[in-house]
């Protein structure tokens, strides 16, 4: 069951990184941008976004877009002992291994 939905996200996924860009950058997208990292181009930036949207709400992204500016700030959601924070937690794995396997 796992792997057809995960499946399916990646197709869903596939499909709107070849849609045209949206005009309006999302949170994750101007976190990443603005983050000092030499590989936040502008075309890696959107593709981290890209995933976002497949699998974040807008409220998870806006407690990931924080993570760009404060790193510490992941450590401390990850190891509170809150049941909230652990299921975001899960969704963020979820999106950083798309978009690690896709924004390479």
């Amino acid at each position: 069951m796992k792997t057809i939905a995960f499946a399916a996200l990646i197709a869903v996924f596939t499909l709107s990184a070849t849609a045209p860009a949206a005009v309006a950058a999302g949170k994750i997208h101007r976190a990443c941008m603005k983050s000092d990292r030499p590989s936040a181009s502008r075309q890696m930036c959107r593709c981290i976004q890209d995933a976002a949207d497949q699998v974040l709400s807008n409220r998870d992204q806006a407690l990931a877009a924080k993570f760009f500016k404060d790193p510490q700030m992941a450590q401390d959601v990850r190891q509170a002992d809150n049941s909230r924070k652990e299921a975001f937690w899960k969704r963020y794995k979820d999106f950083g291994a798309i978009a690690q396997a896709y924004c390479q």
